[in-house]
């Protein structure tokens, strides 16, 4: 039988393949028509989710996954970078057994980033993460980290990320080859490095301190337009008897000809 915790964990991995995209309608009688379950179980899945912050619920627009701001967006980032690095600095050792583990993700990853199927690719590229959180032995904040990565890969599809999938996954062999030769100061750069090369790849405008610089350019007066020079409004007179046709470059004749 279909549990709220199932339905909650597809719908993370839904959004981590970028299925769901930000804003997505999650309706409650079409979700337990589609996991053959009640209502009640679907909206206890939704309350779930809604408490780690990645759907929310509008009383006209029902349940809908977040469409995060951009104040939201450097926060999410900032609280990845501090836990990310933070789980690498307070590691002592990470065992053989952790490193082949993450070798053999590497390997999915390398072929997903080869293949079409853009899903898979966004999947293992974010549970990369997961995965290092539970390789060093912190499922705790494995969980949070699941969480976290679904709200910045929603974050990458709102705000259009430019990041290369191949390029992220270059980055994350470089963390593990840091990590198996037990250099863990140079895997807590390397991951701070692509945390940030990844934030960087968002089309986030950047703050100023006018909260209205982009309606008050929109909305200010336009320039008034030029008046003609003092000899294009005084014409010269020409002879009377047969006139000489209109030059082709001359709009203002070309239009009294016109009229």
């Amino acid at each position: 039988m279909t549990t709220a915790s199932d339905i909650s964990s597809r719908i993370i991995e839904a959004v981590m393949a970028q299925k769901l995209a930000p804003g997505a309608r999650l309706g409650e009688q079409q979700l337990a028509m589609l996991f053959d379950c009640s209502r009640t179980i679907v909206r206890e899945a939704l309350t779930r989710l809604a408490a780690r912050g990645i759907v929310t619920v509008s009383a006209r627009r029902g349940w809908y996954v977040i469409e995060p701001s951009q104040e939201e967006a450097r926060e999410a980032f900032e609280a990845r970078r501090v836990i990310e690095m933070g789980l690498i600095r307070c590691t002592s050792e990470v065992s053989k057994t952790a490193i082949k583990q993450l070798k053999n993700h590497l390997t999915r990853e390398k072929a997903a980033v080869k293949g079409s199927d853009v899903g898979l690719r966004s999947f293992l590229l974010g549970d990369f993460h997961v995965c290092l959180a539970e390789c060093l032995g912190n499922s705790l904040l494995a969980d949070t980290l699941r969480d976290f990565t679904a709200r910045t890969t929603l974050i990458a599809m709102l705000y259009q990320s430019s990041h290369d999938a191949a390029e992220s996954c270059e980055e994350h062999v470089r963390i593990v080859q840091a990590l198996e030769k037990g250099n863990l100061v140079l895997a807590e750069q390397l991951m701070q490095s692509h945390i940030g090369t990844v934030q960087a790849a968002l089309r986030l405008q950047t703050a100023t301190g006018d909260p209205l610089a982009q309606l008050r350019s929109a909305l200010s007066p336009l320039s008034p337009v030029q008046p003609p020079a003092a000899q294009e409004l005084h014409p010269p007179v020409r002879k009377r008897g047969r006139q000489a046709a209109p030059s082709s470059d001359d709009s203002s004749t070309y239009l009294g000809a016109l009229l």
